[in-house]
């Protein structure tokens, strides 16, 4: 027998965008409201907001709160790099192995 998959549609996570999260670390910062009433206020939790605070500091503005999404041009563009690279070292590494068993049958 199943179990019933119960769906708590309150429930389901919050997105915010990447000005929201600055302006709410801006406001955490500036100090002049505790940090528990500026979370009900924008409608997050208390440590959400020190999470996106330290977030911020250990990334930087640019760094920080990128979302799931894909890599940045230039990282995609590195690893695509990599994996040709990759495929041409396999290669030849496969065409030396098959050279080598071809000489060490040749030889008496």
């Amino acid at each position: 027998m199943a179990k019933a998959v119960k769906k708590n549609l309150e429930r389901l996570r919050a997105r915010f965008s990447k000005e929201f999260k600055l302006e709410a670390v801006r406001l955490l910062e500036l100090g002049q409201k505790p940090a528990t009433q500026l979370a009900l206020e924008l409608g997050v939790q208390r440590n959400q907001l020190y999470k996106w605070q330290e977030q911020l500091k250990q990334k930087g503005t640019a760094g920080a709160f990128r979302g799931p999404g894909q890599l940045p041009l230039a990282e995609q563009s590195e690893v695509a790099r990599l994996k040709r690279e990759l495929e041409k070292v396999k290669e030849e590494r496969d065409i030396l192995k098959k050279a080598a068993a071809y000489f060490a049958k040749e030889l008496p």
